[in-house]
């Protein structure tokens, strides 16, 4: 069923607003380059009317957290199964950028400036080069899509391509025009079949979870070993993942950013935010943030539901101390908080981690 916006004016005798159009499909292109958090504020543009030699241009490409690259293209003046066929051609060609290519659209697209160094400085972390373009996304942006297109790409959804679309509205108010979006499929579905499926060969998923833990001046692996959470947070595109994780699901555990893997545990519970979760202490009960002081965890945005830290209670099996963590050549890594890999290095590593935690089957 097409999404359809409306939005009232707040009054005593509510008023609808009148839907209207942009001049142009190119005037909301410039808007998304000018304000690309309108679009999302988890993805940094890197690229936009790329030629891919495959007779087209992609309208723009930006970068994800953990390297994922999204195509986005608009609908334009193309009929919707038009535009998702050009963007499953061009997915393609995404796939096969290496790290030099993307280096050299970033300099197209933003001219002496250097992609990693703008990576950290938006994302707050390195960007590894291993890391980069592993997997993509397809974002359609349009006003509209018809039936048979919407069902298209929830057929493909559901087969975990990352496709997904944002619906962009013009409403008129007064001498203003004002712009709403909503999402054909939750993004987190999309963020989660981009890590699920990465580029390359692929395998039956084996059942085991990665986390990646950020140990930084946000969050404390020594807070997470003593009271029995993973958790992440600053952004929805970090936190959200986290839903994943259900009740004694296992996962095993990497700190990024030069250490490795530090421990296996399972879940007891699965995700809470901030001002509600809870952990056990000698003590009796507390408030997490009541007593786990070897991070901030994102006080400030405690009752922002889309930034604050969000947390899973665990019971480990087995950790290590930092120093000790477990890091090898071919190691599956991510930056995704929690995914769920279907890619063969993903059973290789947790072969190994086998044999390196040793209580990696108890409980």
């Amino acid at each position: 069923m097409p999404i359809h916006h409306a939005i009232w004016k707040v009054a005593t005798q509510p008023a609808p607003l009148v839907e209207s159009s942009l001049a142009s499909e190119k005037l909301l292109e410039e808007m998304i380059v000018a304000a690309p958090r309108m679009l999302s504020d988890e993805w940094m543009l890197i690229g936009r009317q790329e030629d891919t030699g495959l007779g087209g241009r992609i309208d723009l490409l930006a970068i994800a957290p953990d390297g994922t690259l999204v195509l986005i293209e608009l609908k334009r003046d193309r009929t919707p199964r038009e535009v998702v066929a050009q963007a499953l051609d061009y997915a393609g060609w995404i796939e096969t950028l290496r790290p030099e290519k993307i280096n050299n659209i970033y300099s197209r697209f933003a001219p002496n400036h250097n992609l990693a160094e703008d990576f950290r400085q938006y994302f707050g972390h390195e960007l590894e080069e291993d890391s980069l373009n592993q997997s993509h996304q397809i974002i359609l942006v349009a006003s509209s899509l018809d039936d048979s297109t919407e069902r298209i790409i929830s057929y493909l959804s559901a087969r975990d391509v990352p496709i997904n679309v944002a619906f962009f509205q013009v409403f008129t108010h007064g001498s203003e025009q004002l712009l709403s979006r909503a999402w054909l499929i939750d993004p987190v579905r999309t963020q989660v079949s981009a890590a699920t499926a990465p580029n390359g060969p692929t395998e039956p998923w084996n059942g085991e979870y990665y986390s990646s833990f950020g140990h930084d001046d946000s969050r404390s692996w020594t807070d997470a070993v003593q009271y029995g959470f993973i958790c992440a947070g600053g952004g929805a595109w970090y936190s959200r993942t986290l839903r994943l994780l259900n009740e004694d699901d296992r996962v095993s555990v990497k700190v990024p950013g030069g250490y490795g893997y530090v421990g296996v545990g399972r879940a007891t519970g699965s995700a809470s935010p901030a001002s509600t979760f809870k952990v056990k202490t000698p003590d009796g009960e507390f408030p997490v943030l009541d007593v786990a002081k070897g991070g901030t965890y994102h006080r400030e945005f405690v009752d922002d539901p889309e930034r604050c830290e969000y947390f899973v209670p665990i019971h480990w099996l087995q950790t290590v101390t930092l120093d000790k963590a477990v890091r090898e050549i071919g190691f599956f890594g991510n930056q995704n908080s929690v995914c769920k890999p279907t890619t063969p290095k993903w059973r290789a590593t947790v072969e190994r981690l086998k044999q390196r935690f040793t209580d990696f089957d108890r409980g």
